[in-house]
């Protein structure tokens, strides 16, 4: 692995190997996003949902990064303040970053809170949006795992909600458990949770989702109860031309539960999109 130093441009280093670096989020002083990126080719972002860390793609990535430049990027979701702590001001942060650091159209990749975000940026600015897959994207209809929490949740607590993410919840990363406690029992944290989701909530894109024209990939877990398969269908009606597949045996969070399946359907739409030009997939 590369460390690339605080200030450095991470997506401009040549060669394949892994490399880390930081980036100043624009408005929000001390605050920052952790980038990692390897492989080379056409640039593939990947945005995590509103628990989620690029330590969660990294297996996925490692499938892909021969043929695609793979960004990994982490947003300090609850740290965020003021007007940043909501759907649309972590859009305008990805935006920012992508036309800054990334510099070309990418195919955004993005499970829950983060397909949302990438489905606004497919919407919004369409000549960044190479493609999309979505993953369990909010931006229809979402449950939300944490409702009726006490106000000061456990950690058993917490596991069981994590639990139900997944359709194996032996798949739970003890790690996450322990970074949720930790970042809910803060106050700050919590009342970010709560605004996030709420902004999600009432950011609802179906009267919009005609307007998206990149190729798109549904990738769903069957078993998911956060966005349900209803909610995927939903989805691959309203964006035309979208390709929707399932994975089996899989709840809210397919890269991680079957990272080598979900990079593989990643691959064959990736060649599509190449094999098809700028049409779609």
């Amino acid at each position: 692995m590369t460390v690339v130093p605080q200030g450095t441009n991470p997506v401009n280093v040549p060669d394949a190997a892994e490399r880390v670096g930081e980036w100043s989020i624009p408005g929000a002083e001390g605050l920052k996003l952790r980038v990692a990126e390897s492989g080379v080719g056409k640039p593939v972002v990947f945005l995590h949902g509103l628990v989620g860390l690029n330590d969660h793609w990294e297996q996925v990535v490692e499938h892909v990064r021969d043929r695609s430049r793979c960004i990994m990027l982490e947003v300090p979701l609850l740290d965020l303040k003021g007007d940043l702590c909501s759907i649309e001001g972590v859009t305008n942060v990805t935006r920012s970053f992508l036309s800054e650091r990334v510099g070309e159209p990418a195919v955004l990749v993005g499970n829950s809170f983060g397909g949302h975000v990438a489905l606004r940026l497919a919407i919004e600015q369409p000549e960044m949006v190479r493609g999309l897959v979505l993953a369990g994207s909010s931006g229809l209809f979402e449950r939300t795992v944490f409702r009726d929490a006490p106000i000061r949740p456990s950690r058993d607590w917490l596991a069981k909600k994590i639990g139900e993410l997944f359709y194996d919840p032996s798949n739970v990363w003890e790690s996450d458990i322990d970074r949720a406690f930790a970042e809910l029992s803060r106050r700050e944290g919590a009342r970010a949770m709560v605004r996030l989701s709420k902004s999600a909530k009432q950011d609802h894109l179906g009267d919009r989702l005609a307007f998206v024209q990149s190729p798109t990939l549904l990738l769903w877990g069957r078993n998911d109860v956060v966005t349900p398969p209803e909610t995927a269908e939903e989805f691959h009606r309203l964006i035309a031309g979208s390709r929707l597949e399932w994975i089996d045996r899989c709840g809210h969070a397919p890269m991680m539960e079957y990272p080598r399946e979900f990079a593989e359907r990643m691959r064959a739409f990736l060649a599509s999109i190449e094999t098809n030009g700028e049409g779609r997939a």
